[in-house]
């Protein structure tokens, strides 16, 4: 998650939606409860934990029993005071009060109950990637200080290895050719981190690193899961058992979902999202860009995926008069530079999504060089009268800008691939007119039709003209 590259962008629930998620989720909720319990007689040790007495009462007041009832008290606690809950009025005393947060939660507005949240979350992500508390215990040494190397656990590494996964999870998410909101197999999420992209077959030694990482990601989503980070369904215990024992039921080891499966939940992507931009990365979400004008509509959604820019347009389309949104798209789609042919494509799409009232618009601009084809489209596929037939120089200059956009948005795709063997198959002379073509893109467009034509014979017509173009522009 280091490129520098911006991300899909993500849809986001509205923040009152995912405050009552927030609020909801069980280790807020008890953290909640304890910092309303906590009075003048709680007292909390130098860590600001509380004291070890006082664990049965802080785990009854949370309903919980059972051997790991104290362990749930003592982390609900620390959420506590880490999202403000709770505040430590006297570190000799061990005294607390409560926190200026703790108010927040029910007079603040959704965004404050959602800035807990995300405190409390940072919590529980740091006490993910620490092993189990009997490990730490026994290799702390007599000053107090933890020998990590007796653990083989380096912190900064095992912290780094669990944002690349949540990193990979937020991706898989937000992609529109990935599972969406289904969830994933926790072998695919750890081999997103251990095996090579370049590598075939792993070897035995990268699946044991394979299997190894998902057993750590098995007790960090179990850590996770009670934050409303993710929804998860734990690795089955009848795989981790000894090979000589028996399992309880018959093993179906074409079952996936016996391996773990984990998915974002809403509250999650909002969560991961932040944090990502907390660390610099550009992680855009739909709606961003509806209070912006048409160029930076048309910028930002050069890099988003068909179906994202479709909401994002829809989103600018819905707060604008379509006469007026329609003009200022078309002025936004002007330009020679290297982004323009993208840009006219954005705007050709965002166009097909206003109605008639756009119609003056597209007709002001049907002698503009640029603009001109593609208002020729829209009208006609509107069935409007009066449309002039374009010119053969019209049309060429159109299938240039438009090669040049789909090669801007999808690069060598299947799909650009057909669009270049039926422009070479349905214009007889196609390369002899097209280098002639006064577009920037003209030459570029022309090596890629013939680094993409399956047909020796035409790729290298379209190397030609690209040649021939290329010399007329001076390059």
């Amino acid at each position: 998650m280091s490129d520098s590259s911006p991300l899909p962008p993500v849809r986001l629930r509205p923040e009152a939606e995912l405050a009552r998620a927030a609020l909801s989720t069980p280790l807020l909720s008890r953290a909640v409860r304890l910092a309303r319990w906590a009075g003048a007689e709680t007292r909390v040790d130098a860590g600001g934990g509380l004291v070890e007495e006082q664990l049965p009462d802080a785990a009854g007041t949370l309903g919980l029993s059972g051997d790991d009832a104290a362990a749930y008290a003592a982390e609900a606690w620390r959420v506590a005071v880490d999202a403000g809950l709770v505040e430590i009025t006297d570190e000799e005393a061990g005294t607390v009060t409560a926190g200026e947060e703790l108010a927040l939660l029910t007079g603040g507005s959704p965004h404050d109950v959602l800035t807990v949240w995300l405190s409390a979350l940072e919590t529980v992500v740091a006490d993910a990637s620490v092993p189990d508390l009997d490990g730490l215990m026994d290799a702390m040494d007599e000053g107090g200080e933890i020998d990590f190397a007796s653990l083989d656990w380096d912190p900064e590494a095992e912290a780094e290895f669990l944002d690349g996964v949540l990193g990979n999870l937020y991706l898989l998410t937000v992609s529109e050719d990935g599972p969406g909101q289904a969830p994933v197999p926790l072998p695919a999420l750890a081999a997103s981190m251990i095996v090579p992209s370049d590598m075939g077959e792993p070897t035995n030694d990268v699946l044991e690193q394979v299997s190894d990482a998902m057993m750590r990601l098995d007790d960090q989503f179990r850590t996770l899961e009670p934050i409303g980070l993710v929804e998860y369904r734990p690795v089955d215990e009848d795989l981790m058992a000894d090979a000589d024992e028996e399992p309880a039921a018959p093993v179906d080891d074409t079952d996936v979902s016996r391996y773990g499966l984990v998915r974002l939940t809403p509250l999650g992507a909002y969560g991961l999202r932040a944090r990502l931009l907390e660390a610099g990365i550009d992680a855009p979400a739909v709606g961003e860009l509806a209070d912006k004008g048409a160029d930076a509509l048309l910028d930002g959604t050069s890099r988003f995926g068909q179906s994202a820019a479709q909401a994002e347009t829809e989103q600018w389309l819905g707060r604008r008069e379509p006469l007026a949104a329609a003009r200022d798209l078309l002025a936004a789609a002007r330009g020679a530079d290297a982004g323009a042919p993208l840009r006219r494509l954005r705007c050709q799409q965002a166009l097909s999504l206003v109605g008639v009232e756009a119609e003056p618009a597209l007709r002001e601009v049907l002698d503009d060089p640029e603009l001109g084809g593609l208002a020729r489209v829209w009208l006609s596929e509107r069935g409007a009268s009066g449309v002039p037939a374009p010119s053969q120089d019209l049309v060429f200059w159109l299938t240039v800008d438009t090669v040049a956009a789909q090669l801007a948005a999808e690069g060598n795709s299947d799909e650009l691939q057909a669009l270049v063997e039926g422009l070479a198959e349905q214009h007889s002379g196609f390369f002899a007119a097209a280098w002639r073509v006064d577009h920037p893109a003209t030459a570029d467009v022309l090596e890629a039709m013939g680094r993409l034509h399956p047909d020796k014979r035409v790729a290298k017509e379209a190397r030609k003209a690209a040649f021939k173009a290329r010399s007329q522009q001076g390059g």
